[in-house]
């Protein structure tokens, strides 16, 4: 059932695209690829080696990783509950 100026299907094909680039964006943000650096790129220090074969394409060593993720914790959430209490805050 199509409704206003869409036509038959159109709302279908719209959330199949949005599944569709969903999917290539998760796929884009796997991870690191290629080959592995044998030194740090923030500190220089060297990465082991058990880490670079573990984590193909890695950049940074293991301190660097965790303060960098550490970091990413740190932003404010998103108001998934949308309330007009919590939207008012």
């Amino acid at each position: 059932m199509a409704g206003g100026w869409s036509r038959d299907g159109a709302v279908s094909e719209q959330i199949e695209a949005s599944i569709a680039e969903e999917l290539e964006r998760m796929k884009a943000r796997r991870g690191p690829q290629g080959e592995s650096l044998r030194d740090c790129a923030e500190c220089g220090e060297e990465i082991p080696e058990k880490r670079r074969l573990a984590i193909p394409g890695v950049k940074l060593c293991v301190d660097c990783a965790a303060e960098r993720d550490g970091q990413a914790r740190q932003r404010a959430g998103i108001n998934r509950r949308g309330s007009k209490d919590s939207q008012l805050k």
